[in-house]
């Protein structure tokens, strides 16, 4: 009877977890459509704002586009890297993917002879890193709203800049998770500082001619490549909590069904040990009987 009282323990424990599984998934799949919708609206803008730098590219002399802070190129020797985890767990292997990817890129930068210094967002990426001992570029960014803003992404934009303008550091690289659908999210590197400037577009001698005022070099320091570099991190930003709200949604249908399938080998094996005791009481009293038939 103990046995089974143990058993009977255990199968209500599996069904409370269960329970809470279940409401998680709830929760990420109301939260993760929302989520994408947002990732998706804003790579227009980002594709619009290339567009114009390809336009620009067409007209201006390289010389005068290294002459702006953002996009001047220098010898590298320390190397940012902008990590993007999140603040909470329960996201399958969301946040150790990212972890992995960092720990590779920072040992292929190591060998090639350059300083890695970190930028951390998200509580895990802060925990993780806590222990290893490569310098913090800056505070870590951590417990950030649920759905990114822009003010966040000009907040944590003007900071790397300011880093990378004063020549703290040569180059800025984000590790971020892209989100391609519910099911898909790959780890992806970008090189956000000195801000590469797309090819040349295609002069097929039908665009129409665009004027900048007061000047192309003045328009692309004050207005474009500010705001570029702003909706690179928003667009980051954004794909890494549609990815963290997918990841948790499908570790918690996982966590669900693995709870129900435990429920029915805890079930069987319940049945299995009360129709063994059932028996076992049997025999006794059949035991019994005959003993007092044989008096």
């Amino acid at each position: 009877m103990a046995n089974l009282k143990a058993i009977r323990t255990r199968i209500k424990s599996v069904q409370s977890t269960q329970k809470i599984t279940r409401a998680m998934k709830m929760v990420a799949a109301a939260k993760v459509r929302r989520a994408q919708a947002r990732a998706l609206a804003a790579r227009p803008y980002t594709q619009r704002i290339v567009t114009m730098l390809r336009e620009i590219v067409r007209d201006t002399d390289a010389i005068d586009l290294n002459e702006l802070p953002l996009l001047r190129r220098r010898d590298v020797k320390t190397v940012a890297l902008m990590v993007i985890s999140s603040d909470r767990g329960l996201c399958g292997s969301y946040n150790g993917t990212i972890m992995r990817a960092s720990m590779e890129r920072i040992r292929e930068l190591q060998k090639e002879g350059k300083t890695v210094k970190l930028v951390l967002v998200g509580l895990k990426a802060a925990g993780f890193f806590r222990s290893i001992k490569i310098e913090k570029l800056m505070d870590p960014f951590t417990l950030l709203p649920a759905v990114p803003s822009v003010q966040e992404a000009k907040l944590i934009a003007d900071k790397i800049t300011d880093a990378f303008t004063e020549g703290k550091v040569d180059a800025v690289e984000i590790i971020s998770t892209h989100f391609v659908n519910m099911l898909v999210s790959n780890v992806r590197i970008t090189k956000y500082l000195p801000v590469e400037m797309p090819p040349k577009a295609d002069d097929d001698g039908l665009s129409a001619v665009t004027l900048f005022e007061p000047s192309i070099p003045a328009v692309l320091e004050l207005e474009l490549v500010p705001k570029y570099v702003e909706n690179v991190i928003y667009q980051c930003l954004l794909d890494a909590s549609a990815a963290e709200l997918a990841a948790r949604m499908n570790a918690m249908s996982s966590a669900s069904t693995n709870a129900q399938e435990i429920i029915q080998g805890l079930t069987l094996v319940y049945n299995r040990a009360r129709q063994a005791s059932v028996t076992q009481e049997l025999l006794e009293i059949v035991a019994g009987a005959e003993a007092l038939k044989a008096r």
